[in-house]
């Protein structure tokens, strides 16, 4: 299990029983633009089937960021549900969580890692995401209501 401290009490690890699925749930499905009224089940199911990683603040162990990746462990990532508790917002936790990822999936051979978003460029690209280099080569395949939908033309995960 990775575990990364830093000052300021607060505390980085992969461990997915450590990840308090209710939280979580809840500020996916009621506060992040791609995931609104997602079901508890189907959050539950991709942590289940993700590398997951929180941040906790050291003080009372309570977890205040989340992040997972859809991932082979070999060749390719997708992170994705990226998530800092409001109340921890502005002290540099959304950059220092995306670049332990980066670096732990680096670090497990993984050297293609992609993400989706639609306001948080200024997070990623210090950290080298860029745009996609060919996106002519990207297809992806929808269900109603999903990326890409005319019913959903915006969201992003």
């Amino acid at each position: 299990m990775l575990t990364i401290e830093r000052a300021g009490g607060y505390q980085i690890c992969d461990d997915p029983d450590r990840i308090d699925l209710d939280r979580v749930h809840t500020w996916l499905c009621t506060d992040a633009y791609w995931a609104l009224g997602r079901s508890r089940e189907v959050v539950a199911t991709a942590i289940a089937n993700s590398v997951v990683f929180g941040i906790y603040q050291d003080a009372n162990d309570q977890q205040v960021g989340f992040a997972r990746v859809v991932t082979d462990l070999a060749t390719f990532g997708w992170l994705c549900d990226v998530y800092i508790d409001r109340s921890h917002r502005g002290r540099g936790l959304g950059r220092w969580l995306v670049g332990t990822v980066r670096d732990e999936l680096r670090r497990r051979g993984v050297r293609r890692l992609v993400l989706g978003t639609l306001d948080a460029h200024g997070v990623y690209a210090p950290l080298g995401f860029a745009p996609l280099a060919r996106p002519d080569r990207w297809m992806e395949l929808t269900e109603a209501g999903d990326l890409g939908s005319p019913a959903a033309p915006d969201r992003l995960s």
